[in-house]
């Protein structure tokens, strides 16, 4: 619901409805609809820091820098798109949902950015980002670009595998110094002897 209807939008009634209990049930868990946008919204980042973690150490320990930050493209967008309603929902209300909502969020999503400033750290240091960007700036860039997707996404016209490949195309090329042009050999003609 809260991912769809919004913070302003989300009634109880709609997400006992769609829950399939009478409204009056909710309260059993929730003491109010605050309570369970605040819920839903700790939830949702905190499950995709898990999951992100998760796909993190499947990798082999020796995998390079840059392959382990294409690795939590891929992982932040399969769980925002594909896995994870109130991944979606976290991530389409961070900006509407009072304050006074967001203490236990914002401590996930601290954890959150720093598993994502470590694998840019670790890329820096092997010399895997440009030397030319900020590692602040350009997580932050990043993880806006995939955030957004959830706002625009369209499963019936784009597979979450074509996003992943692309997204991931998208983060190495902006982020990986640029490869050095090899030098061309010269292909000229040796000039001929000069006439006596």
């Amino acid at each position: 619901m809260l991912s769809v209807k919004g913070y302003a939008g989300t009634r109880l009634t709609d997400v006992a409805e769609y829950a399939q209990l009478q409204a009056p049930a909710i309260y059993y868990y929730f003491p109010s609809r605050e309570d369970l946008i605040e819920e839903v919204m700790h939830t949702g980042i905190g499950d995709m820091r898990r999951f992100l973690r998760e796909r993190l150490d499947e990798l082999p320990p020796d995998t390079a820098p840059m392959d382990r930050i294409m690795a939590a493209v891929s992982a932040h967008l399969r769980h925002e798109l594909e896995l994870s309603d109130y991944a979606r929902a976290s991530i389409r209300n961070s900006g509407q949902i009072p304050d006074r909502l967001k203490t236990r969020q914002k401590k996930e999503q601290a954890a959150y950015n720093r598993i994502w400033r470590d694998l840019l750290d670790d890329a820096v240091s092997e010399g895997q980002i440009r030397s030319d960007l900020d590692a602040p700036l350009a997580q932050a860039l990043v993880l806006g670009a995939l955030n957004w997707a959830a706002e625009w996404w369209d499963p019936r016209r784009t597979s979450v595998e074509a996003m992943v490949a692309n997204a991931q195309v998208f983060v190495r090329h902006s982020l990986a110094p640029a490869a050095r042009p090899k030098k061309r050999q010269s292909k000229r003609r040796p000039k001929a002897p000069a006439a006596r």
